[in-house]
């Protein structure tokens, strides 16, 4: 690459800021996350580091200090001992959870309003991703793709027929300089069915939603503008307040007339519709950390016990089991003849299930909260 070459892509990646958008509660992961303690600031993969912490740290050597995070308010303490780095500036609080779009567009809006020419990467705050190298490979590709005017979202190659993500269906492959792997975008598609699943995986068009996009803030907002105006318009007077004295004031009005809508239908569904929406595929490994299923193919079982064993100090005895056990106290847990099993201790909450039945602990959550259980959510 010649020198001019060099300074141009130093000046595209210099245009990048991070975005860590960090709510939901991880229902599926009861009793584990609740609503005071959501799933992002856990350490489910036993390395040390809780899901944000990790998210952080995968995004700095791109951003270089260049990272917003938007949060609920009552996690504002909690989120700043995780990142101690994070700047006042760079902290955006919601007062009440309104759907991605929302806490996607007001990043956006504000960063807009700072400098026009902003290309933002949105990443959750809540995924497992390695190796970080790749990662970081294709959000560059992202960003070079952005610079030439398209929404980029990261495309995860499927690794099996899941049917609990929604898909990118790709439509061929793009010139972008510095960014050999993009690609054009059809279109997004729900969750499939089983039999849709395994035909997506036999097509090798398919790519995973992520929820990963990587956008110039103008192009973004413009596509929010056209199919979501009244969002757009409360966003934007917010931003517009946000560096100022007015922000608390405005914030206070305008925050509860919000829709509630996902960013895939206010932006990326539309935006692809138009011709607007481009992927880089990610061949790196991923995982949402949707269940406690998740948790197992995260950490390795044991040789000696055959469990994956969670929570410092646990104590944990086992016969002839196999599963995932997760404690929060010091009670003894004793697991003899049985397979597959999960178990979360807390000091006032108990689950257990099987790692086939993970994903229906969402219905424990519906349930307590229909019937006034609150203080345990």
């Amino acid at each position: 690459m010649n020198i001019l070459g060099a300074v141009n892509e130093d000046d595209v990646l210099g245009r990048f800021y991070g975005v860590i958008p960090a709510g939901g509660v991880g229902t599926r992961l009861w009793p584990l996350s609740r609503a005071a303690a959501p799933k992002f600031l856990h350490d489910l993969t036993g390395s040390g580091s809780t899901l944000i912490r990790a998210t952080w740290a995968r995004l700095e050597p791109l951003c270089d200090g260049r990272t917003m995070v938007v949060t609920g308010r009552a996690h504002r303490r909690a989120v700043l001992e995780q990142l101690p780095e994070l700047t006042n500036a760079n902290l955006v609080l919601e007062p009440e959870p309104k759907d991605s779009a929302a806490a996607i567009g007001l990043a956006a809006a504000i960063l807009y309003r700072r400098d026009p020419s902003i290309i933002m990467g949105s990443f959750a705050a809540d995924q497992v991703i390695n190796p970080v190298e790749t990662f970081q490979a294709a959000v560059r590709e992202a960003v070079h793709t952005a610079a030439e005017g398209f929404i980029v979202t990261i495309g995860i190659t499927p690794t099996h027929p899941s049917t609990g993500f929604g898909y990118i269906r790709a439509a061929g492959p793009l010139a972008v300089a510095g960014a050999p792997n993009a690609q054009a975008v059809a279109e997004f598609v729900e969750k499939p069915d089983e039999d849709t699943a395994a035909a997506y995986l036999a097509d090798g068009g398919y790519h995973w939603n992520a929820g990963m996009f990587v956008a110039p803030v103008d192009l973004l907002l413009k596509h929010l503008e056209a199919n979501e105006p009244v969002l757009h318009a409360g966003l934007m007077e917010i931003a517009a307040a946000w560096d100022t004295s007015e922000r608390k004031a405005v914030v206070r009005r305008v925050w509860p007339t919000l829709p509630k809508t996902a960013i895939d239908y206010a932006v990326a569904e539309p935006a692809a519709a138009a011709g607007d929406v481009a992927m880089i595929p990610g061949s790196f490994g991923w995982d949402d950390v949707g269940d406690f299923a998740a948790i197992g193919r995260l950490n390795a079982a044991s040789e000696v016990s055959n469990l994956t064993v969670l929570g410092e100090g646990a104590r944990v005895y086992s016969e002839n089991a196999s599963g995932i056990v997760v404690s929060d106290t010091k009670r003894v847990i004793a697991l003899i003849g049985i397979d597959d099993v999960v178990v979360v201790d807390t000091p006032d909450a108990l689950l257990v299930t099987t790692k086939e039945h993970a994903q229906r602990v969402k219905s424990a959550v519906e349930h307590l909260k229909a019937s006034g259980d609150i203080d345990v959510l």
